[in-house]
């Protein structure tokens, strides 16, 4: 069985860079298959994988195994040819905390490195009050169609939420020395989220952009908002591309 779920772009068109995205605690790969299939259409190669095991007890050994997963996973993409650059690694939730954490740790195996971060829901040290499954679908999103996948995927580990991340992880994530250009997009009503900490985190790293979806709760790229959430993800891939600079700024608008 495969470990990975793949999204090509249109047939035709020059493929623009390769996205690997790491589900969260308790998802699937299914869970991302519309953000995949969305980054796609803009010539996007995706490859969405298994999230890593976070529960053993020497998360050295976990991340090493992780690095060496997302290298073969990275490598993999190359159909013909060489990988497409930019290489960005798309984390959620618990998948986003081992990705900072793996990036921002010394004495990483040597690997290929991504250009880029775009971490979605990074939790903070609280985990969620699930009871029911209707509480876990409450902070996880209110989009109707999401919930309906996440409720039919007999894979998703229903209160997962609960499972709280390890210490040294979170600790390793916001201590961490990212030094590549990272987007941190959270929902401002995220209750897993520590916004006072990501906005500090935000300002400690070199490259980094905080942005907050409006009415989004944790599934920040799979609530109502996802469009948004999707385009502003696009948006940081195409000024990645562009050397940083913004393709698009506003001179003047009246709202």
């Amino acid at each position: 069985m495969t470990q990975y779920s793949d999204y090509y772009g249109p047939e035709g068109l020059r493929t623009r860079g390769t996205v690997v995205v790491v589900p969260g605690r308790g998802e699937t790969r299914a869970t991302y298959a519309r953000f995949g299939k969305r980054l796609a259409a803009d010539a996007y190669r995706v490859r969405v994988i298994d999230g890593p095991d976070l529960a053993g007890e020497n998360l050295g050994a976990t991340l090493d195994g992780f690095a060496a997963q997302m290298a073969d996973t990275i490598e993999g993409t190359a159909s013909e040819g060489d990988v497409v650059q930019p290489v960005v690694l798309v984390g959620v939730d618990s998948g986003a905390a081992a990705i900072a954490a793996l990036l921002g740790r010394a004495g990483t195996p040597a690997a290929r490195q991504p250009d880029a971060l775009v971490l979605a829901g990074l939790p903070g040290r609280a985990a969620g009050a699930v009871e029911t499954w209707d509480d876990e679908l409450a902070i996880r999103t209110s989009c109707p169609a999401h919930r309906s996948v996440l409720t039919e995927d007999p894979r998703v580990r229903r209160g997962a939420l609960d499972d709280a991340l390890p210490d040294a992880l979170l600790t390793a994530v916001h201590d961490g020395a990212v030094d590549i250009p990272v987007l941190l997009l959270v929902g401002d009503a995220d209750p897993l989220a520590d916004h006072e900490v990501l906005a500090r985190t935000a300002k400690s790293l070199p490259r980094a952009r905080l942005s907050v979806v409006h009415g989004a709760h944790h599934d920040v790229l799979n609530d109502l908002q996802h469009r948004s959430a999707a385009a502003e993800v696009v948006s940081f891939l195409e000024t990645l591309r562009n050397e940083l600079r913004p393709v698009v700024t506003v001179r003047s608008s009246a709202w």
